[in-house]
């Protein structure tokens, strides 16, 4: 019997929060600044006798993260020193939280979350220059919010890394929904770690990898498909003993994993509160219950109502809370349509026609009140769903009636039988082949007669009319 593996993923999210204003500084939060070391003072470069000072506005962020997760808000948090010795980091340590964190427990997209915490970012090093380094230190200090999840095991390496880019693709949905953090990955603003294991029982895991530098979510996807199946290897070749607890980066142009270091544990870092910080009451220093009744609907409210109220496909759904601003231009159609079913047929041309246009040309929406007398237009029949197409295209470039347009163009779906029988009749006689493959049992070649007189009328024809038309003309 085959073995059956069972792989196990932990996330650790790193978040860059949205503040005018560093972590413990009155430096300029700006992770835009292209100059080297331009936000920088004596508290973050660590200058002697330099004191930090908290950013209220950072705790408040965090918190709000905390009660989108369904966390617990801490009554008492502070902060601690992380003991550890690199360039990026001036004083030798990390102002973090270790055993009091702002949120405790929580859920979101399957995953029960450990903790929310706040710490500073470290600097940036500049690892491009040949034989030597620079540091440029305007990140230093920058809030950052780090979100740990319990360690969750799937039943395949498939369903381990969709369910762990599921979960990083929904935070980031969180933090732009929220306003905290442009969680831009390429920028660095949101940075995943994967903690993997592999184990022949489900009851037990196995030994824990942490993949870092995953700027990406095709990079989580891939970088954990990868971890996974060599670990699965290593096991079957009877090498299990090789998998040791380490760090491991990620390699986006080889697409794999390699060693960095051995993996450091809590006491290495020798944690202790850092003295020169206030212990924090939260229940006391900030509203909670005004902080929770000022959050936005969460994407998943979201999701919820649009099901509930319009009925549309799960994939419309996805881009509209992808796409807030869509989202909500989509919801004005709908008050003006108010009809189920055009409601319906409106989401459609907006998720396929409309974003096609914007992909192909940059195409602006249009005008609620003209994209919903188009809707209108095509559902009663009055234009063909190609001409509905057509004048699309065309009012995104020039936001005008599409009543007026079809009119103008002579595109309103023709019903006169008399007219379009003489134009069946001429499209028969030109297309004798096609004529005897329906008479001979082809039924295909009957919609193929019916493209015809839509390409004769340019889509002003009654494609049901002019279907009738034709057989009763070839009985």
């Amino acid at each position: 019997m085959e073995k059956k593996y069972y792989p196990t993923i932990g996330l650790e999210i790193h978040a860059e929060l949205k503040t005018q204003t560093k972590m413990f500084c009155a430096c300029k939060n700006d992770p835009d600044e292209e100059n080297p070391n331009v936000n920088v003072c004596p508290v973050c470069m660590a200058h002697p006798g330099a004191l930090p000072v908290i950013n209220k506005k950072a705790i408040e962020n965090v918190i709000k993260v905390g009660f989108a997760v369904n966390g617990k808000i801490s009554d008492f948090t502070e902060f601690d020193r992380k003991n550890y010795f690199y360039p990026d980091i001036p004083k030798g340590y990390q102002i973090s939280q270790y055993k009091y964190p702002i949120v405790s427990g929580g859920n979101l997209a399957d995953f029960d979350i450990t903790r929310v915490h706040l710490e500073e970012d470290t600097a940036n090093n500049k690892h491009d220059r040949g034989d030597f380094s620079l540091i440029d230190f305007n990140r230093g200090g920058v809030p950052l919010m780090e979100l740990v999840t319990e360690a969750m095991t799937f039943q395949n390496d498939e369903e381990a890394a969709k369910g762990a880019t599921k979960f990083a693709k929904e935070l980031q949905l969180i933090l732009w929904y929220l306003g905290v953090s442009e969680a831009n990955m390429e920028k660095g603003e949101m940075r995943v770690e994967a903690n993997i294991s592999v184990s022949t029982d489900p009851k037990k895991l196995g030994t824990k990898v942490e993949v870092k530098n995953l700027n990406s979510f095709r990079s989580v996807e891939r970088a954990i498909k990868y971890e996974l199946d060599r670990m699965t290897k290593l096991i079957e070749e009877g090498k299990g003993s090789e998998i040791v607890q380490e760090t491991r980066g990620w390699d986006d142009s080889k697409q794999k994993t390699f060693s960095q270091r051995k993996k450091e544990g809590s006491a290495d870092y020798r944690y202790f509160p850092d003295p020169d910080l206030p212990k924090l009451k939260l229940h006391e220093a900030f509203d909670l219950d005004a902080i929770k009744n000022s959050l936005q609907e969460l994407p998943q409210v979201k999701r919820a109502r649009y099901k509930k109220d319009f009925g549309i496909k799960d994939e419309d759904i996805e881009v509209y809370v992808n796409e807030p601003s869509l989202g909500m231009w989509f919801e004005e159609v709908a008050k003006i349509l108010k009809d189920t079913g055009k409601i319906k047929v409106s989401s459609n041309y907006i998720t396929t026609d409309f974003i096609g246009l914007r992909a192909k040309s940059g195409a602006k929406l249009p005008s609620v009140v003209n994209f919903a007398e188009l809707i209108n237009l095509v559902s009663e029949n009055k234009i063909s769903s190609r001409v509905a197409k057509d004048v699309l295209a065309m009012i995104v470039i020039k936001d005008e009636s599409p009543i007026k347009i079809a009119s103008e163009k002579n595109l309103l779906q023709s019903s006169d039988t008399g007219a379009l029988k003489e134009i069946a009749k001429k499209i028969i006689d030109a297309s004798p082949k096609v004529v005897a493959d329906y008479k001979g049992g082809k039924e295909q070649a009957l919609m193929f007669l019916v493209g015809q007189i839509m390409k004769e009328t340019k889509g002003s024809a009654n494609p049901a009319i002019s279907k009738q038309i034709l057989i009763d003309l070839l009985k």
